[in-house]
């Protein structure tokens, strides 16, 4: 009897650690504990879970990917989930006026426009641990929703490079959440955001076939103040329905994540 009941614990348990609902969506992320992602090794302590979210301070000590990255790996799936960015102490006097077409805008002696805002900056990443493949979370006037590094590349098409830049702005204000809605499918991306799709079926060349899912770091801590666009975020409800058979076992990526272009 006693061996009974310690099974159908166990059973419960498991059904509640990132197993599959009826439906096939596997919970990431429960408002608990970080049992379904791999915390940068000598973090200490930055990625922790705070009143059922998921709290990041932009602060992480790890020497090398100071990314939070899923334990599994995923092909085609549709992601859900809901951030917001706590604060922005941080005036970035490098943000640029973006076009339609994913291009910066110039002045009439064909200089960069560039804004003076106030900005904090994170993201999604999506099977690629290098960050080219990153859904961004920002204070950008272009929206959360744009896909940095394939916008920017310039051996791109220009049809990829327009794809990834969003149609509209749809953030809420700073402080408030924000809904992701994630579908990848083979290499095409659509991205609801609070209701608004920002980026539909937009091409990503390259792009690995699997690989995990990934909380983006961003900026730099130094004396005191930050030297950088801060990760200064929130996240919870966290969920994927896997289109395809995801994999189970930890992801470690030796190498670090992309330096801060922006």
């Amino acid at each position: 009897m006693l061996h009974a009941l310690i099974c159908s614990a166990a059973v419960v348990l498991a059904a509640q650690a990132g197993k599959a609902s009826e439906d096939g969506v596997i919970t990431l992320f429960d408002g608990k504990d970080l049992s379904e992602w791999t915390i940068p090794e000598g973090d200490n302590g930055h990625w922790r879970v705070v009143d059922e979210l998921i709290d990041y301070d932009a602060r992480s000590e790890a020497p090398g990917n100071k990314n939070l990255v899923s334990k599994r790996e995923f092909g085609d799936f549709v992601l859900t989930l809901q951030w917001r960015i706590k604060e922005t102490p941080y005036e970035n006097p490098n943000i640029p006026y973006i076009l339609p077409d994913g291009n910066h805008a110039r002045d009439i002696n064909g200089r960069e426009i560039k804004l003076k805002l106030p900005d904090s900056d994170s993201g999604v990443y999506l099977r690629d641990m290098n960050g080219k493949s990153q859904v961004n979370i920002w204070c950008w006037p272009i929206g959360s929703g744009e896909v940095y590094g394939y916008r920017t590349d310039k051996q791109m098409p220009a049809s990829v490079r327009a794809g990834v830049t969003p149609r509209t702005q749809a953030d809420r204000p700073v402080g408030e959440w924000n809904d992701f809605e994630i579908t990848l499918k083979g290499n095409r991306l659509t991205v609801v955001l609070n209701g608004t799709t920002v980026i539909e079926n937009a091409e990503l060349p390259g792009l690995p076939a699997r690989g995990p899912i990934a909380l983006q770091h961003h900026g730099g801590y130094k004396d005191g103040k930050y030297t950088g666009p801060p990760s200064l975020v929130q996240f919870r409800s966290i969920r994927i329905r896997p289109l395809s058979k995801p994999v189970e076992g930890i992801f470690l990526d030796p190498q670090p994540v992309r330096s801060q272009p922006r």
